[in-house]
This record gives structure tokens, C-alpha cells and sequence, in this order.
């Protein structure tokens, strides 16, 4: 009943472990390419890499018999002893990929060592060797994949759309790129260049991945220790994003995932950032091989650390230090001069403790009270003045007075409360309109008015926001959305996976009423944004649009417009500690209430609340 599959068979299975899509052949194939000293590596994709995946690279190359012996599983040049497996420097030591490629691929390479005069030219389909020649060929390797999983339609089926496959292709392309800066890249996709990365500094490499924004960004991040040296980057806690997917971790220049060492990052930045918000961040691990195990996942993503909680703590300590010496988060300076400290006493100072007399029954109150009844009773203008002439009343007299003032209140109590008679049942909403209405501005953050019921309390930031959230969200159904034309359109720069990911919501984002044309590749062109958008907020709102597509993608598809809405509403939004003027407030107010929903914000929280006449006697009781 047990039977040995036959090798097609077996290979055809472990392709589904190593390549998943066709961004794990890209993977393979550069990290190939990088094991074999290569300093000029160049990707070429159609159609997502379901076409073709090529990579040319100038590295050592193979001679015929290493060509031959690539293809077969389990043959591989980085290890020959299990013991090797912790000593690691190399990508790939397992010998699978190209065996798993060639079962579903219709596979060419061409290949030339420097020492040979002609290169060898092999080709396989579906893990049948098809032909073997001498070629011409420039020294190094050039792997080409054909027509990814055509003898696996099932497979096939289960890919993504185009710009879904491209965009996992990029991402493994920047992971290698930014691990390896030393090595010039370049990326075609369909005939089009969209990458061409010289060798540079890290610095310089991010950059040229994510654009000029990111460079005054960056706070640098160094540390060696006996352990683990780190190195790298992290973004000022102020662009903080939704998403996670600027996030990265190299150990010995290998992209890993690790949520325990992300868990020391963001220890690292408590209290600097704010609500959910993500870190970004760049940072190499270099550490000895033998103390950390790569064998532990298919795809090599996931480590074991031999002494995880000491490269935990050496990690939060670096970035610490690394925030509090630019300025980022406060910190403790243990190198002060004592000679510029001022001592707090003399060392022969005898300390002697301050005599102070205080008068248990003094009421200022109550002086200020005699002053001014004195003051009015003989008609004296100044009161203050008239002071010197007042005379401190005794203890009994004290006494009586206070007497009388809480006689006065209790009656003044006594008349108010039976003339306000609150209904509980039924409370009224409608705010007064007239001279007797008044808007006050609490701390830049509420807005207090006056109902025929009590006093409502506004949270500004959020009644603005579910103020624009219906506005927007009406006009998008209607496709005519309120835009103003830019005097001076402005250009916004995208790396070419924020494009590709732009483009799948371009619609979305010109139904709102943006007006954007695209004269260059990788170059946005806003003419028109939409009503009540400051021009200068236009990079912004465009990136808060981005982050939430990467994060909400899903849900995005399903309701675009609500997230549209949302988002836009929230970055146009009158923010908290901004002033407003009694028109700007008394506006706000009018708009609110004429919302559908008028007491709830986008996030399903309250926009304001009604104190209402009833607990504010209670208050006073």
C-alpha cells in the first residue's frame, strides 16, 4: 500500500512549501544570486512574474556540471555537514528552490564562470530535462522563469490580481535591496524600469526606496556589544502609521520576523507614540551564527535566538539612547561637570526650622465683603485704598457672619430649586437660538453651550470630523464631488509600490474630489482637492489614504466609500488646541445638528454630551 512517489511528484509537493507565489521565486533566485558574490544584480517581470521572472547577475557563475547538479534536490554548495548549519553566512543552504522551480516552471539558464572562454545553456520544463548547449554569455548567471505554475492550474487559480502578485514581488525585492546596499539593483516590470539603485550607503538606499521625505525621518541607531551589534534606523515617533508595513529586521542580513523583538521597540518608544499607531523602523542584527538557528521555518523568515532576552534588552537600551541623545524622548545626563552644580547649603550651615504664625480664623472673604459694604455705604470710589481704615472684627463677630452668609445661601437655594422643574422623561435637544445663546471654548478642545434642558459639551475634533464624514460621504455615491482647483498644482513623489497600491484607488480617491493626473512615473500631479483641504495637507492626507488602504484592505473593498470618507474627514478635520471664534463655533454647532447622526463619531464614540439643569442642582445640594 506504500509506494515511493515518483520524483515529478515529489517535487511538484515541495514546490508548494518553497514557492508559494511568484514573489518566493524572486526570493530564490536573488538570494542566489547575492550567495554567488554578485555586485550588479538586475529583476525582470511580466505579468507579475506569471510570464516570466528573470534575474542577470555578474556573479561567479557555474561550470557545466554545476549547472547540471543545481536542478537536483538536496544538492547544494553551502553546507556538507549538519554542524554547518551553525555557521551560517549564506542565504540558501537547503538545495530545494531551484528543484521546486523547475517542477512548475518552464525553466532557462544560461551561466559563465570567469574562466571559461563559453557558457553553458541548460533548459527544463516541468522537471524534464530539455536541451543542453554551448552558449555566448557575459560572466555570471542569468535564471529565466517561464509561464509560473502552467502544470499546475489549480495553483494558478489561487493567485492574486496583477498589481496584488507585483506588489509581494516588491516587497521581497526592497527586503533584499535594503539588506544589501553595498550591490547595485535595478527592477524592470512589463519593459519599464522602476528601480535603478546604485551601490550607496543605508541611508542613501532608503531614500532612493521611499523617497526624500524619510531623511530628516531617520534617527540613527548604533550599538555594539559582546553579543549582538545593531545598526540601522528608526523613524521620529511623530510618523508613526496605521500599518505595520514599514517594519523591518535583519539578522546577519536576513529579513526575519520577529514580534518579540518588535515587542522591545515599542517598549523602547512608550509614551511617545499615540494610540494604535506602528513604529517604522530599519534595524541590523549582526550576531554570531552559532547562537541563533535559521532552520526553523520554510521560507527563513523566523529565528530562534540562543539568549533572546539579552538581545531584547540590549535592543530597547540602543534605541533608547539613540531617541534621547537627537532630541526624540528625554533622558538622564550622567556626565555633568559638578563643577558648574550649585550646591544647595554650605557644609557649616546649621538649618533651623521657619516660625510661621497663621490665624486659623481669618476669612479673606469675609474682609473683602466688609470693604466693599463699607466702601459703597460712604460712597468711597476705591475700596482698596479705603483698606487701611478697616477694622478686624472679632472671633464672635466672625462667627456671626459666616452665620448669615450660609443663611443667605440656603435661602437663596431654597427659591431656586422649586422654580426648575426638569422633566426626566423627555429631554429637550433643541439648542436656543438668539441673543440669550452663548458658545464658550474650553482648553481649544470643547464647546459649551446652552440648552433649554442643561449645557451641551462638544468635542470639536469629533463633531467637525462626523461633520465632513456626511458631507463626503453623500457626494460620492452622486460622483459630484465639491473640489477647488489648486492655484499651483503640487507634485507628490510615491515609491513604486505606494503607486502600484494608489492605483488600485485612484477611482476612490478622484470620486472625492481630488483632480490628479500623472506625468511621470512615479510622480502625482494634484490639480483639485476636495472642499474645505488645506493645499499644504495634500502629501498627508494622500499617505493617511495609503497606510489605511495596506491596513483595511479587505474592509476597503467591501465599503470604499465609508473608509474614503472617513479618512479624508479625519484629516481635514478641525484638530484638538486649535482656537475658534464664537461665529466658527456657533457654525459648528448648526452643522452638527443637522448630521443624521449628530452624537456619534466615526469611531462609534460620543460627539458630545448634555449636562443636564437636574445634576448640576444635585451638584450643589
Amino acid at each position: 500500500m506504500i509506494n515511493l512517489l515518483p520524483d515529478h511528484v515529489a517535487n511538484q509537493i515541495a514546490a508548494g512549501e518553497v514557492v508559494q507565489r511568484p514573489a518566493a521565486a524572486v526570493k530564490e533566485l536573488m538570494e542566489n544570486a547575492i550567495d554567488a558574490q554578485a555586485t550588479d544584480i538586475k529583476l525582470i517581470i511580466k505579468d507579475s512574474g506569471k510570464t516570466l521572472i528573470q534575474v542577470i547577475d555578474n556573479g561567479s557563475g557555474m561550470n557545466e556540471v554545476d549547472a547540471r547538479m543545481c536542478f537536483e534536490r538536496h544538492a547544494t554548495s553551502k553546507i556538507s555537514k549538519a554542524e554547518d548549519l551553525f555557521a551560517l553566512r549564506t542565504k540558501g543552504f537547503r538545495g530545494e528552490a531551484l528543484a521546486a522551480i523547475a517542477a512548475i516552471a518552464q525553466v532557462e539558464l544560461k551561466t559563465k564562470t570567469e574562466e571559461s572562454e563559453l557558457g553553458i545553456q541548460l533548459t527544463i520544463e516541468g522537471s524534464k530535462f530539455k536541451g543542453q548547449e554551448i552558449c555566448t554569455c557575459a560572466n555570471g548567471t542569468s535564471f529565466s522563469i517561464k509561464n509560473l505554475f502552467f502544470n499546475v492550474p489549480a495553483r494558478r487559480n489561487f493567485l492574486k490580481s496583477d498589481r496584488a502578485e507585483y506588489k509581494y514581488i516588491l516587497d521581497e525585492f526592497i527586503r533584499i535591496a535594503l539588506a544589501h546596499p553595498v550591490i547595485t539593483f535595478s527592477l524592470i516590470n512589463n519593459e519599464k524600469e522602476q528601480y535603478r539603485l546604485p551601490k550607496e550607503t543605508l541611508r542613501q538606499r532608503l531614500v532612493s526606496l521611499y523617497g526624500k521625505k524619510y531623511n530628516p525621518r531617520l534617527v540613527p541607531v548604533e550599538e555594539n556589544t559582546d553579543i549582538v551589534n545593531i545598526s540601522g534606523f528608526v523613524c521620529k515617533p511623530e510618523f508613526a502609521k496605521k500599518s505595520r508595513g514599514e517594519q523591518y529586521f535583519f539578522v546577519n542580513d536576513r529579513f526575519i520576523k520577529s514580534s518579540y523583538l518588535n515587542h522591545a521597540v515599542l517598549n523602547s518608544m512608550e509614551g511617545l507614540l499615540q494610540g494604535d499607531l506602528h513604529p517604522t523602523y530599519f534595524l541590523f542584527l549582526d550576531i554570531d551564527p552559532s547562537k541563533i538557528d535559521v532552520n526553523i521555518h520554510p521560507t527563513k523568515t523566523e529565528i530562534k535566538f540562543e539568549d533572546e532576552r539579552s538581545v531584547y534588552a540590549i535592543l530597547r537600551s540602543a534605541l533608547k539612547r539613540s531617541l534621547g541623545q537627537y532630541n526624540i524622548a528625554p533622558s538622564l545626563d550622567f556626565s555633568l561637570n559638578p563643577e558648574f552644580q550649585v550646591p544647595i547649603t554650605s557644609k557649616n550651615r546649621v538649618l533651623r526650622t521657619p516660625n510661621v504664625q497663621v490665624d486659623p480664623t481669618f476669612n479673606p472673604f469675609e474682609q473683602e465683603r466688609e470693604i466693599g459694604n463699607s466702601a459703597l455705604s460712604s460712597g468711597i470710589n476705591n475700596p482698596i485704598e479705603h483698606q487701611q481704615n478697616y477694622r478686624k472684627p472679632t472671633n464672635s463677630e466672625k462667627g456671626k457672619h459666616w452665620e448669615a452668609l450660609f443663611e443667605e445661601i440656603q435661602d437663596d437655594m431654597n427659591t431656586a430649586i422649586p422654580e426648575y422643574q426638569p422633566s426626566v422623561e423627555t429631554v429637550e435637544m433643541e439648542v436656543d437660538i438668539g441673543e440669550s445663546r452663548f458658545s464658550f471654548q474650553l482648553q481649544n478642545k470643547f464647546i459649551l453651550t446652552q440648552l433649554k434642558s442643561g449645557l451641551l459639551i462638544i468635542d470639536q475634533q469629533r463633531a467637525h470630523t462626523r461633520v465632513l464624514y456626511e458631507q463626503y460621504f453623500k457626494s460620492l455615491p452622486n460622483k459630484r464631488p465639491l473640489s477647488q482647483q489648486l492655484l499651483f498644482p503640487q507634485e507628490i513623489y510615491l515609491s513604486p509600490g505606494d503607486m502600484e497600491l494608489f492605483k488600485e484607488i485612484l477611482d476612490d480617491v478622484e470620486s472625492l474630489g481630488f483632480d490628479i493626473s500623472m506625468p511621470a512615473e512615479l510622480c502625482l500631479m494634484i490639480n483639485g482637492v476636495p472642499f474645505e483641504t488645506k493645499a499644504g495637507e495634500v502629501d498627508k492626507i494622500i499617505e493617511a489614504l495609503l497606510d489605511s488602504y495596506k491596513n483595511e484592505s479587505d474592509a476597503w473593498k467591501q465599503d470604499s466609500h465609508k473608509y474614503m470618507a472617513k479618512n479624508l474627514a479625519l484629516s481635514n478635520s478641525v484638530k484638538t488646541g486649535q482656537a475658534l471664534n464664537t461665529e466658527e463655533m456657533n457654525q459648528l454647532i448648526d452643522e452638527l445638528f443637522a448630521c443624521e447622526m449628530p452624537f456619534v463619531s466615526v469611531h462609534n464614540k460620543p460627539t458630545a454630551i448634555i449636562l443636564e439643569m437636574s445634576e448640576l442642582f444635585k451638584r450643589f445640594q
